[in-house]
């Protein structure tokens, strides 16, 4: 099964970290960003790699785990026109983007095709209303509630997140090809 992350911030970093401690020896990661001091407290980032490309960076920090692993770093914005391109031919994507205009996008393009694991309501520090929902291929696990523009990101909630989504890509490796959709 091949795996495509879509936006290595908060949610994408600390999937990509989780997928390689658990064994995962390929990825492709895309974002078009770079490290900010204000990702430090929940993205898998350092202060030393401030000003450099999150693609890059992951990936030396990911090899530092797993130094054979394979890892396709793709340092573009995904949009509607490339989309396709960049992760149709992952068996899974990982959404892991900001906007909620591009999660969309995202999973109207891909959602119908291949498996999407989503992330909604990720702000905030409460843990008791994280809740997975299924829709179609698509799988999306938050709160639902609370966006970071009403609350600030805190690393525990993120990563609880991220660790739900982890759960959800080795449930639906275990089955790949075997699992009615």
């Amino acid at each position: 099964m091949k795996i495509g992350i879509a936006g290595v911030g908060g949610i994408g970093s600390n999937v990509a970290v989780n997928l390689v401690r658990s064994g995962i020896e390929a990825l492709r990661i895309v974002d078009f960003d770079r490290v900010e001091a204000s990702n430090l407290n929940r993205q898998f980032y350092f202060h030393d790699q401030i000003g450099r490309r999150k693609v890059e960076a992951l990936t030396e920090n990911l090899q530092r785990i797993r130094p054979n692993l394979r890892i396709e770093a793709v340092s573009e914005r995904i949009e509607a026109g490339n989309c396709q391109a960049l992760l149709g031919d992952c068996d899974l994507v990982v959404e892991g983007l900001d906007r909620q205009a591009d999660k969309k996008m995202l999973i109207e393009t891909l959602g119908n095709t291949r498996i999407v694991i989503s992330a909604c309501g990720i702000a905030g520090f409460e843990l008791d209303a994280i809740d997975v929902r299924r829709l179609g291929h698509c799988w999306i696990v938050g709160d639902f509630i609370t966006d970071c523009i009403q609350a600030p990101l805190y690393a525990h909630k993120v990563v609880t997140v991220a660790n739900y989504m982890t759960r959800l890509i080795f449930q639906q490796r275990s089955c790949y090809g075997n699992c009615k959709q």
